[in-house]
C-alpha cells in the first residue's frame, strides 16, 4: 500500500493503492468547483431523462462541473449535446452488462470526479454503483420508481451508495416500508422548468399539428403506453362523454408496449375520430398549453413529470387519487383527484371542466403558480448541491 500527502501550493491529494483498487480524493483550493459525473443509461428521453438534463444545466449555472455518461446516440445523448453538456458515451446493454461497469470504472479512474450520481435503473444503479465503489469514488442514486422490492434485493442494489434520493415522498415511503435505512435516504422532489413551457399558445397550433378544431374540447394525456398509466380508463368513459359533448378530442402522447391494444380498444369503442395517438414528441412544451386539460389516470406513479408539465402549462390536472398525484395536484385548487378506477367520477370531473370554463382557468393558473413556487428547478438544484456537500464532507 502506498499513501502520499502533498500540500504543495495548497493542494491536497490522498492516494491509496492496494492491488487493483485505487482510491483518490482530490480537492484543490485554487479550483474548488465540485465535479460530478452523472450516469443515465436509459435510451429514451422520458421524464427521468428530462430531469437529468434540467439538473445538470442548473448545476452548471451554480458553478458545478458536470459530465454525463449515457449510451451513444441515445435520445439523452442528443439532448445533452444540444444543451452543450459534456458527454462520455458508454454503451450499456442492461443490468447484466459487465463491460459497461468496467468501462465506467475506467472513465471514473481517468476523470476522478468528486462524486458519481446514478439516475436510472437500467444498468446505472447496480452496475454504476459498484463501478464507483471500485474506483473509490462516493456515489448517490436517484430512485424514480415506486415498485416494492425485497429487502435482500434492495440491500444488494443500494449498498454502494452513500445516499439514495427519492424523487417523491411516495417513493421514500415505499423504500422505508421495505426496510431501507432511513438515515441513508433523502427526498428531493422532481422539478419542472416552468420557463421552458410556453404559457400562451394559440389553439391554431393544435389544428396545424393534430387537426384539432378550434371549437373542440382538447384533452392531453402524456404517458408511456403501458398498462399502469391507465389510458384504458379514459377510453372507457369517452363514449358516454362524447354522447353529451361530441366535440371532445383526445391526444395520447407517448409510446410503449401497450399501443396496439389501446388502438384496438379505441376502434372497438368507436373512438377513432375522437382519439389520436401522437407518439413521443420532443416539442411537447411548445403547445401543451393549447389544450384545455391534462388527464393522468395512472394507477401507480413515482411522481409524474407529465402532471408537473401540465400544471406548468396552466392546465387543470385530473388524476386518480394515488400518493404521487397528491404531491402534485391540490384537489379543487389546481385540479381534481378521483378515487382510483372510479369511472363515473372520472367522467364527472371531465364534464365539470367542460361546463365550467372559468373554474378551469382558475385551477390552471393556480397550478402554474404552484409549480413556480414549490417545484422549481432552482430549488431542486440547491437541494442536490446541499446533499452532495454533505456526502463529500462525511
Amino acid at each position: 500500500m502506498i499513501a502520499c500527502l502533498n500540500h504543495e501550493g495548497g493542494a491536497k491529494v490522498v492516494e491509496i493503492r492496494h492491488a487493483s483498487l485505487w482510491i483518490c480524493l482530490s480537492r484543490c483550493p485554487q479550483n474548488d468547483r465540485m465535479r460530478i459525473i452523472h450516469v443515465e443509461t436509459g435510451r429514451h428521453f422520458y421524464g427521468g431523462a428530462q430531469q437529468v438534463i434540467w439538473l445538470i444545466r442548473g448545476l452548471g449555472a451554480a458553478g458545478v462541473d458536470c459530465q454525463l455518461v449515457c449510451p451513444p446516440e441515445s435520445d439523452i445523448h442528443i439532448a445533452a449535446e444540444r444543451d452543450g453538456i459534456s458527454v462520455l458515451p458508454i454503451p450499456c446493454a442492461g443490468d447484466h452488462d459487465l463491460r459497461f461497469a468496467w468501462r465506467l470504472g475506467k472513465q471514473l479512474r481517468a476523470n476522478l470526479p468528486d462524486l458519481v450520481h446514478c439516475h436510472s435503473r437500467r444498468g446505472a444503479d447496480f452496475l454504476g454503483g459498484w463501478a464507483a465503489k471500485s474506483a473509490g469514488i462516493p456515489a448517490v442514486l436517484s430512485r424514480r420508481v415506486d415498485n416494492p422490492e425485497s429487502h435482500w434485493i434492495a440491500e444488494q442494489r443500494y449498498r454502494p451508495f452513500r445516499k439514495v434520493i427519492a424523487i417523491s415522498e411516495n417513493i421514500a415511503s415505499v423504500l422505508t416500508k421495505g426496510g431501507f435505512d432511513w438515515s441513508r435516504l433523502a427526498v428531493i422532489r422532481d422539478a419542472v422548468d416552468v420557463g421552458s413551457i410556453k404559457a400562451d399558445v394559440e389553439r391554431v397550433v393544435l389544428f396545424d399539428e393534430f387537426n384539432v378544431p378550434a371549437k373542440a374540447f382538447a384533452i392531453a394525456v402524456v404517458a408511456q403506453l403501458i398498462p399502469r398509466k391507465g389510458h384504458r380508463f379514459l377510453l372507457d368513459v369517452l363514449p358516454g362523454l362524447c354522447a353529451l359533448h361530441p366535440y371532445i378530442k383526445v391526444v395520447f402522447f407517448g409510446a410503449g408496449e401497450g399501443e396496439a391494444k389501446l388502438r384496438a380498444l379505441a376502434r372497438k369503442l368507436g373512438l377513432s375520430a375522437t382519439v389520436q395517438f401522437a407518439g413521443f414528441r420532443h416539442d411537447l412544451d411548445d403547445y401543451l398549453a393549447a389544450f384545455d386539460i391534462l388527464v393522468h389516470p395512472a394507477e401507480r406513479e413515482g411522481l409524474g413529470v407529465a402532471m408537473l408539465k401540465g400544471a406548468a402549462a396552466g392546465l387543470p390536472v385530473i388524476a386518480f387519487d394515488i400518493a404521487a398525484a397528491r404531491e402534485v395536484v391540490v384537489h379543487a385548487r389546481t385540479g381534481l383527484l378521483i378515487p382510483p378506477g372510479d369511472l363515473s367520477g372520472l367522467q364527472n370531473a371531465i364534464e365539470l371542466m367542460i361546463d365550467e370554463p372559468q373554474l378551469r382557468r382558475d385551477l390552471g393558473s393556480a397550478g402554474r403558480r404552484r409549480m413556480e413556487d414549490e417545484f422549481s428547478v432552482k430549488t431542486m438544484v440547491e437541494s442536490h448541491i446541499e446533499l452532495y456537500e454533505q456526502v463529500l464532507n462525511e
